[in-house]
């Protein structure tokens, strides 16, 4: 038994047998049907041939056979995904066999008649295509009953396919899957008894069909072959596996194979993420390599979630050198194995500084000269900054100008802001801090275009909101709150939030850097807002779990500076549009550099002073429409107001 699966195992691990191994099998098998075709011929009509001519003719059918298969390339298709179009290429083949050899007999030996040339090309071609076709069906059959043997050691799975077009790109995985036993195909429908591939499609109407279906074959998990299908699903079949607590399976993209991230021997499974509705966003991947190939390219915050994504596609894209900039030891650390691992080609210099340290900046600046600047280090937790506000200013507006202004000095072309949405109309001092950071680095860019300071740096700023799977973010949260048993822990049963996953986030973030021509303040389409009590319910469904039941969900009320829902825009704010329909560039109001060089100053002079109170009235002051929803700052709005 064991020596069974060992070389079952051997034998699925194996793509496909060696085409030339096929060949040489199909020129044998060839022989021999010539030779049956002269059995027949001497049966039938009692004709006797000497040994040298049955030689000679043998010698010619290896002759013509082999012309015919390597004009064919009969023996190039992967034997278990024949289709008929494979068998047309071997009629063809035996068919051209025939058209060669009989010609040829006929000039090179004497004495054998048209009727039986013709005759014999007759037999030969049946029989040559015969024993080819049988030949890959026992193949098949073969491959198909080791796959019988040993599925118990594999967990059976069914694919599910919306379409006809879903089922060929379904059944080209299958080679790629040794690891699950593929049952069949799954639709959802009226009964259709239909195969494809070899394979059974099975149809289910409802709960109690794919219930039946489950016990019966014993499925362990359905596969999702596309992200679109889990989005359309998500209320039909997600719901019939979640009910069943059957597993479901989504086939990884092209990037996260070729990334390194999955393999299709450990498919990952549907996430919350998976779930949320959103189209997947497409940007031109080829003009931005084209703009940044042979650039010097520095990432600040290179180690946090957007950095090290943002590190990731950039190592694609040919870069001369990419500089990874962060304060954070074991998480840089960490990064630099991952890409050397990756990207072995790519040569980047992993650096540890802070960007409130000016020397620090300006020696890296000096040393490697960089082009281009992405800039996400920055403090983003909310409720931190609440109770820090002297931090949040000395991080995301000290460091953001120290930055800025040494990207100015050393001929840096381009400086990409990573902002977000709580700087709209901001009710929290993170928001704020933000907003002072893109006021700054606006009125800098404004300056310099109209010629009152010198340089070339274009300044652009991208705003958007949640990323899904973020350092501290509510999913991760959940996930960890999962795992303990619960419960899942809401802040307020309305609060809703724009989401976007870490890849596609990066991804405008690279196109907006390359479209953005100076002063401008992208900001992305975020698609639905979802509600985070929703969230945290399908997140408990999805473990095969009941909310309220097994798992309960706690409402702890809002945080400071937490509001219900987050905005894109201000309200006197308006977009235009860009040559990417999920980018916005938004239309704001204009600072004066010297009056806001002067007032950050002093802002930052406070801070230092680490003065909490006086920190966050001076951010008012600076930014108006910042209204906190803290009540140790609330008091401020009142003065203020006064």
């Amino acid at each position: 038994m064991k020596t069974n699966l060992l070389f079952s195992s051997v034998f699925l691990r194996s793509k496909y047998i060696n085409r030339w191994v096929i060949f040489i099998s199909d020129l044998l098998l060839s022989c021999i049907a010539t030779f049956a075709s002269l059995f027949l011929i001497i049966y039938f009509l009692g004709r006797v041939f000497s040994g040298y001519l049955i030689i000679q003719i043998l010698l010619f059918s290896l002759l013509c056979s082999c012309l015919s298969f390597l004009w064919c390339r009969t023996y190039k298709g992967v034997i278990r995904h024949s289709t008929i179009t494979e068998a047309g290429r071997m009629a063809v083949a035996s068919f051209f066999k025939v058209v060669v050899i009989v010609p040829l007999l006929a000039t090179t030996t004497l004495g054998l008649p048209f009727k039986i040339l013709l005759l014999g090309g007759t037999f030969d071609f049946f029989l040559t295509f015969s024993a080819l076709i049988l030949f890959r069906v026992f193949l098949i059959l073969s491959y198909h009953l080791i796959i019988t043997n040993i599925s118990t050691t594999r967990d059976k799975i069914l694919i599910f396919v919306g379409d006809n077009n879903s089922i060929s790109l379904a059944g080209a995985l299958f080679s790629k899957l040794g690891s699950y036993a593929v049952e069949g195909y799954i639709r959802i429908g009226k009964g259709c008894s239909m195969r494809a591939g070899g394979y059974t499609v099975y149809c289910v109407r409802d709960q109690l069909e794919f219930n039946r279906l489950i016990n019966v074959k014993g499925i362990k998990s359905v596969l999702f072959i596309d992200r679109r299908d889990v989005e359309r699903e998500q209320e039909r079949l997600v719901r019939y596996c979640e009910k069943k607590k059957v597993g479901m399976l989504l086939l990884p993209s092209v990037d996260e194979i070729k990334n390194g991230k999955v393999t299709y021997r450990h498919l990952p499974e549907v996430r919350i993420e998976d779930l949320l509705g959103r189209n997947e966003i497409q940007v031109n991947m080829d003009s931005i390599g084209a703009h940044l190939k042979d650039r010097v390219v520095m990432v600040t915050g290179a180690a946090g979630s957007i950095g090290s994504e943002l590190c990731r596609q950039l190592c694609t894209f040919g870069l001369k050198q990419l500089i990874l900039f962060d304060s954070a030891e074991t998480p840089i650390h960490n990064i630099r194995l991952e890409l050397e691992d990756k990207f072995p080609d790519v040569k980047f210099m992993p650096v540890i500084g802070d960007i409130r340290m000016v020397q620090r900046v300006e020696h890296v600046m000096k040393t490697y000269m960089p082009q281009v600047i992405f800039h996400a280090a920055a403090y983003k937790h909310v409720p931190l900054m609440e109770e820090n506000p002297c931090e949040a200013v000395r991080a995301n507006v000290m460091g953001t100008r120290i930055l800025a202004d040494l990207a100015v000095k050393y001929g840096v072309e381009r400086f990409i802001m990573i902002s977000t949405d709580k700087a709209v109309n901001p009710t929290n001092v993170m928001g704020a801090s933000k907003r002072l950071a893109e006021i700054y680095v606006q009125s800098l860019s404004i300056a310099i275009g109209k010629g009152e300071l010198p340089g070339k740096t274009r300044f652009i700023t991208t705003r958007f909101g949640n990323v899904l799977g973020s350092n501290g973010s509510v999913i991760p949260r959940f996930r960890e709150q999962l795992a303990k048993g619960g419960p899942l822990t809401v802040t307020h049963p309305d609060i809703i939030r724009y989401f976007m996953t870490i890849p596609e986030a990066c991804r405008l973030v690279l196109e907006a850097a390359v479209i953005g021509q100076g002063n401008e303040i992208f900001v992305f389409d975020m698609g639905t807002p979802v509600k985070i009590a929703d969230m945290a319910k399908r997140m408990i469904e999805l473990a095969g779990l009941v909310p309220g039941r097994d798992i309960a969900i706690e409402y702890t009320g809002l945080r400071p500076g937490e509001k219900l829902y987050e905005e894109l825009l201000a309200t006197k704010e308006n977009t235009l549009a860009t040559s990417n329909e999920k980018i916005f560039r938004a239309h704001v109001r204009e600072y004066d550099y010297r009056e806001v060089a002067d007032a950050i100053e002093h802002l930052i002079e406070v801070s230092s002073r680490v003065d909490k109170m006086e920190t966050v009235r001076e951010m008012k002051v600076i930014v108006p429409e910042f209204k906190s929803k803290n009540s140790e700052y609330e008091t401020l709005d009142r003065k203020q107001a006064k």
